[in-house]
Parts: structure tokens; C-alpha cells; sequence
């Protein structure tokens, strides 16, 4: 990739970029790892060239489809909470691939990150764009998201960046002992939610966090 493009200029520079970090230190984030790998990821590559200049911006933009690029306090959040519960980061899980924005930041704190998408050019998309920012740590998979991917769990950790009505028990029985899943819950009304697989049982905590503003959870596969 040509390391102009990568670096970004005026709105799209690091310098942007640090302000936007600040910013997230402001609202709570905490995390080092986090901030420094999102200190360091190239939103703007993740956007279409109309709206790299936004990139920057704490908000959800759109990536077509119905679909957005989550906000990058979200993104960190929802980050910084899974990193923080997790008792390992060996195997996870992405629901919802999306742009490749949030892929990004997890595949660089995570062993090995396994990410569906039930929207075949955003995943053809995702896939070129992690290929270009040399991050081989990923396998992706088009499909319903809700029924998580089985075949290559259990997870230590799930996260997920769309919001179904409930907690699909799918997901819940693909977490290892002491999994964690971070997910938005609600139609109406979202609130990011932790679900917990105590030790190997079958009997889950569930913690409610804050409201949160997500796309929902669909089924079916576009192509």
C-alpha cells in the first residue's frame, strides 16, 4: 500500500488522528493497548473517498448496504471491555464484519480472530483492506451471524457489532468456560450487554451496561 495513502494528510493525518485519541481518553477509555492500536489504524481506508475526511469524527458513518462504521468510542468500549473480561484472547469471534474497521483493531490484540458477515461485498471489501494492512491473523466467513460459527469455537471471547431483539443462545453456547460475549441487545431500545459462561456450565451471567445505537441483527446472506 502506497504509505501516503496509508499515513493520511491533513484530515486524515496522525496528528487528526491523535485528537480523535485524546477525545476517547476524555469519554473513559482507559485501555493503552487499545488506544494505541486505534492511535495507529487507518480509519479513513475503511470509508468510501466522500467520507475519509470524516474518518476521524466520533461517529458512525455509512459503508452502504444499511450498514455503518461504528463509532470509534464504541469500537474502543466495546474493545476495552472485551480485553478486560476475557481470561484469554487465544480464539474470537466478530459478528459482524462490516467495514474491517473493528476487525482491524481486534486482530492486532487478539491471537487468532475468526469474523462473519452476512454481506458478501463488505466481506470481499474487508477482506482486501486487512490484505493491504498486512494483518494475516483473520478467517472469514459469509453467513447469519446469529448462528455464530460453530465449527471453529469455542471462543474465549465474542464480540458483536450488531444488535439482535435478544441473546441468541447460539452464541452463547459457542463461548469456552469463562467466555465472554459483548454484545448490543434491543429494538427499540439497545443496551450493550456482557453475557459470561460460568466456568463449562450451562448458567451465564448477564451484565447491562449503557445504551448504545446499533444497526440490527439480520438474517439471511446478501451476495
Amino acid at each position: 500500500m502506497d504509505r501516503l495513502r496509508r499515513e493520511g494528510l491533513g484530515m486524515t493525518s496522525q496528528r487528526t488522528r491523535n485528537r480523535l485519541i485524546q477525545r476517547l481518553r476524555d469519554e473513559g477509555i482507559r485501555n493503552e493497548q487499545v488506544l494505541d492500536v486505534m492511535a495507529s489504524t487507518p480509519r479513513h481506508l475503511f470509508l468510501d473517498e466522500a467520507l475519509a475526511l470524516r474518518a476521524y469524527e466520533d461517529t458512525a458513518l455509512p459503508i452502504g448496504y444499511g450498514q455503518t462504521i461504528s463509532q470509534p468510542y464504541i469500537v474502543a468500549r466495546m474493545t476495552e471491555l472485551l480485553l478486560g473480561r476475557a481470561k484469554s484472547l487465544e480464539r474470537v469471534l466478530e459478528v459482524g464484519t462490516g467495514s474491517g474497521y473493528q476487525t482491524a483493531v481486534l486482530a492486532r490484540l487478539v491471537e487468532k480472530l475468526y469474523s462473519v458477515e452476512r454481506i458478501d461485498p463488505l466481506l470481499q471489501q474487508a477482506r482486501r483492506r486487512l490484505r493491504e494492512l498486512e494483518i494475516h491473523n483473520v478467517e472469514f466467513k459469509l453467513g447469519n451471524g446469529g448462528f455464530g460459527w460453530p465449527d471453529k469455537g469455542p471462543y474465549d471471547a465474542i464480540l458483536t457489532a450488531a444488535a439482535p431483539a435478544v441473546v441468541p443462545d447460539e452464541l452463547r453456547q459457542q463461548l469456552a468456560p469463562n467466555g465472554v460475549l459483548v454484545i448490543p441487545v434491543g429494538s427499540e431500545r439497545q443496551v450493550l450487554t456482557i453475557v459470561t459462561r460460568r466456568e463449562d456450565s450451562d448458567r451465564f451471567d448477564v451484565e447491562k451496561l449503557e445504551s448504545v445505537r446499533f444497526v440490527p441483527l439480520l438474517g439471511g446472506v446478501v451476495r
